[in-house]
């Protein structure tokens, strides 16, 4: 997922030149900022959901054995979520 990332990141620096952008941290960031904060905030979300939540399984999905779904998909939304709100206001 992270080369993924990684690898998008890098086709939007040669298809659309980045230009630093002064947003609510009033500091000027570009998008390698604002990926960096969102994936140090991402590990601070899962490392706190772990801590208070735990990861215990969530729901069993009724394919084959049983797909366990953890509760940490959750705490993946949230950080995605985040992430926009880095990418759009910072």
């Amino acid at each position: 997922m992270l080369a993924l990332t990684l690898g998008a990141m890098t086709w939007l620096a040669i298809a659309y030149p980045e230009a630093e952008r002064v947003g609510i941290l009033r500091i000027p960031t570009t998008r390698g900022d604002r990926l960096f904060l969102s994936l140090i905030l991402a590990a601070v979300i899962h490392l706190a959901w772990i801590a208070l939540v735990g990861a215990e399984t969530l729901a069993t999905l009724p394919v084959g054995e049983g797909i366990e779904v953890s509760s940490l998909w959750l705490a993946t939304a949230i950080s995605l979520v985040s992430a926009v709100a880095i990418f759009r206001t910072v």
